[in-house]
């Protein structure tokens, strides 16, 4: 959306504390003010017209066309109000053309230089996209299925406790964020360019209001249409994309990629196709991924992440705490929280938090518990969960016995490993009351379990001996600590459901901090989450994006 041309921003305090002589005149007569009010009014069009015009300067005859670029709520007291940015035309004068985002390229040449992509994620997905923009034959392989027919093995999961690890949660079209509430806000705003990346999101299908919110958010409901929608783009533009592939080797000789090598899955027949170039977008759960490179003598890095477990606590107890008792209404979004604390020097804090959401199972083989949570559109379902983890560094892996690149990924299956047998060796996963967790040094077993969102169902466990003391014992003080910054966090039906241990990528696939190659092997890209380089849909996307820019600079500069 473009702004117009001396546009000048107006604070605008409540119209009831301010006099006609005190209005700040807007002086031009196309331009932006920032009005704040009550939230409970902002459905009432007359209301809004009457404080864009206060805002403005203006009187209510003077006020012309006007539209909200930017959502914001302030909920630090009561009332809640709404913080916009508003667009605004005196009358007679008209806003600037809305701009509908769209995404085309024409079909790229017969011999356009082929680039191969593994994963076919939101860095794999958005890598493509700026291949066909570059000139370049996209060649996408991924492990699992096409989005649709992934939901067949999400029921498997939960229904019959079987995991198929190439077509999961986490693995086939769209990575893990598909099936993973589609939150698109992030802090790498110096990675690329955020607002290309939510326009072409909407270009695809989303819904325009993630332009505007503060906190965009997609729904785990509306994204497999999108990520469809950007596959059939890719192929009509020329690219490729072949699902049930499975990567299984890489060639490279005097440092340089030279071939890759895939199964596929359907007929177990062995592919092997030279290349110059593969951005490796694998997401942070291609185990076999890691230990593939370093098997090869390639470097990889231990990296530090965090692990923990799932809270879920009544969606209307959140709602009444951060809008201090206050009604939500319509006019309200359903309320999220984050909490953060140090525990003798360690970081503790809420991670992904899903307000009207689920608690998902998302492991990647058949030995392991995994849990994630995500939310609909609507965010309409009576929980909300978020991850509440410890930060894990090479001083907790160590305490365990793990050493080496892949200590940190060890220890992640360690964890996983031992909920799955405490579970019963299903899907079901280990839980606790959070003021059993807390109780005492020790804790103690919930006699019973309060409702759980997570489907394949829950088994009373003490977390406090089946977690490491290295994160339990840090868990239930910062759990304590949050209790006392929102003591109704404290609940009596809230749960603790364990692990939550994927929240990054416990290994990181180096790369020139300028080529953005893998140091030992050129022509090889780490790129998104599985490479260590991004943390969620967008930074992901916009990792994608980069290396495959980096990729065309460095081809363009070796054609001259």
């Amino acid at each position: 959306m473009s702004k117009p041309s001396g546009s000048i921003r107006r604070k605008n305090k409540h119209r009831a504390k301010r006099t006609v002589k005190e209005r700040a005149r807007l002086e031009v007569p196309v331009g932006q003010v920032e009005v704040c009010f009550p939230a409970n009014l902002s459905t009432k069009k007359e209301v809004l017209a009457q404080e864009v015009a206060d805002a403005a300067g203006w009187s209510l005859d003077e006020l012309g066309d006007y539209r909200v670029v930017r959502k914001n709520l302030d909920a630090r007291r009561r009332p809640v109000k709404v913080l916009w940015m508003v667009e605004v035309a005196q009358k007679g004068h008209a806003l600037p053309a809305l701009e509908i985002p769209n995404w085309h390229v024409d079909v790229i040449a017969e011999k356009a230089p082929e680039i191969i992509i593994v994963g076919a994620g939101p860095a794999g997905l958005f890598a493509a996209l700026e291949c066909l923009d570059q000139g370049f034959r996209p060649i996408i392989i991924e492990r699992g299925v096409d989005v649709r027919q992934r939901r067949r093995d999400l029921v498997k999961i939960t229904r019959d406790h079987a995991v198929n690890p190439d077509s999961n949660y986490c693995f086939g079209e769209g990575g893990a964020g598909t099936y993973s509430d589609g939150k698109l806000y992030t802090r790498s705003h110096k990675r690329g360019d955020i607002r290309s990346a939510l326009e072409c999101l909407v270009a695809f299908g989303a819904d325009p209001d993630i332009l505007v919110e503060a906190h965009p958010h997609i729904g785990t409901n509306k994204l497999p249409g999108i990520i469809q929608s950007m596959r059939e783009a890719i192929v009509e533009a020329g690219g490729e994309v072949h699902f049930g592939c499975r990567m299984v080797d890489l060639e490279a000789e005097n440092g340089a990629i030279q071939a890759i090598h895939w199964l596929q899955l359907d007929d177990e027949i062995p592919v092997r196709r030279a290349c110059e170039a593969v951005i490796l977008a694998t997401g942070h759960s291609a185990k076999d991924v890691f230990r593939l490179i370093h098997d090869k003598g390639w470097t990889v890095e231990a990296k530090p992440f965090a692990l923990g477990v799932r809270v879920e606590h009544p969606q209307a107890l959140i709602d009444q705490v951060q809008y201090h008792g206050e009604e939500r209404g319509d006019w309200l979004p359903p309320a999220a929280y984050k909490l953060v604390c140090q525990v003798d020097g360690r970081g503790v804090h809420s991670f992904c938090m899903c307000p009207g959401g689920i608690i998902a199972p998302c492991a990647t083989e058949q030995d392991q518990v995994v849990t994630n949570g995500w939310s609909p559109s609507k965010r309409n379902n009576p929980f909300a969960n978020a991850g509440m983890v410890v930060q894990i560094d090479e001083e907790i892996w160590k305490q365990s016995g793990f050493t080496g690149p892949l200590a940190g990924l060890e220890f992640q299956r360690m964890v996983e490993r031992n909920c799955w047998e405490a579970a019963g060796k299903s899907q079901c996963a280990p839980a606790q009351r959070l003021l059993d967790f807390i109780d005492g040094d020790d804790g103690k077993v919930s006699k019973d379990l309060p409702k759980c969102s997570y489907v394949p169902g829950v088994v009373s466990v003490n977390l406090k001996t089946l977690l490491p003391d290295s994160i339990a014992k840090p868990l239930a003080e910062g759990l304590r600590a949050f209790g006392r910054k929102m003591p109704a966090f404290l609940h009596p039906d809230a749960i603790l459901v364990a692990p939550e241990s994927r929240t990054s990528s416990p290994v990181r696939i180096p790369r020139d901090a300028t080529s953005l190659e893998h140091p030992d092997v050129e022509g090889l890209y780490p790129c998104g989450e599985g490479g260590g380089y991004a943390g969620g849909i967008l930074s992901a996307a916009l990792d994608g994006t980069r290396v495959v820019q980096m990729l065309a600079s460095k081809r363009r500069s070796k054609n001259t």
